[in-house]
């Protein structure tokens, strides 16, 4: 782990993510559920309600596994984002890719999510999506366009480049949606990737010499 982890914004996201799983286990526990008033649901969205949940759900989480993973997932790519590009660039993307992917849910779970097979693979109107892997998705499309060929290891295991981790988890996480019973934001993950992609290929045209010195310095 960095060391400097905690002097950006990344250690600070990972530890609001964590304290509000926590406050949000005490409140269920102690008082009534809060998870409609946190969680982004698309219906309420179409109808002007619970606004504030393009944020809240940023920060919430569907339980400890899927906090641990999306979070282990940060420290590991925020940081080095956060240095790439510095702190300012880092933090407005984070938080506009975190949003632009809510708002794909939002626009695929109603309008093509109201079949079985399209809440299955969209997500339904009335389906909450909680999560930080919008935002992070994010960051692995900016790494995609910035550091192609840098060596990952896709789920902390199997090493490959960049850009070839990129569409092999995609892939699979959407595969592994469709055929088990598991409630995966693909769409929302699509559109923080899109974010990222975008602003790579922002900052390689604005400054072609650095961006083409960094893919060169992260591809062995």
């Amino acid at each position: 782990m960095d060391r400097n982890l905690f002097s950006g914004y990344t250690g600070i996201i990972v530890v609001a993510n964590v304290l509000v799983f926590l406050a949000y286990l005490f409140w269920a526990y102690f008082f009534q559920d809060p998870i409609y008033y946190l969680a982004l649901q698309p219906a309420m969205i179409l109808q002007g309600k619970y606004l504030w949940t393009f944020l809240t759900s940023m920060f919430m989480h569907a339980g400890p596994a899927h906090l641990a993973f999306n979070m282990i997932s940060l420290i590991f790519l925020g940081g080095f984002v956060e240095r790439l590009i510095g702190k300012k660039r880092f933090i407005w993307l984070y938080f506009v890719g975190g949003i632009i992917a809510s708002l794909f849910f939002v626009f695929f779970a109603c309008f093509f999510g109201t079949s079985a097979f399209g809440a299955k693979a969209f997500g339904s109107p009335g389906s909450l999506a909680v999560g930080a892997s919008g935002a992070i998705f994010a960051l692995i499309g900016l790494l995609t366009v910035l550091t192609p060929r840098m060596k990952v290891l896709v789920f902390f295991i199997i090493p490959m480049p960049m850009w070839i981790a990129m569409v092999l988890f995609t892939v699979v996480i959407w595969s592994i949606s469709l055929s088990l019973p598991l409630h995966i934001g693909n769409t929302a993950h699509l559109g923080g990737l899109l974010v990222g992609l975008v602003y790579g290929l922002h900052l390689r045209r604005k400054y072609p010499k650095k961006t083409k010195m960094i893919s060169r310095y992260f591809s062995n």
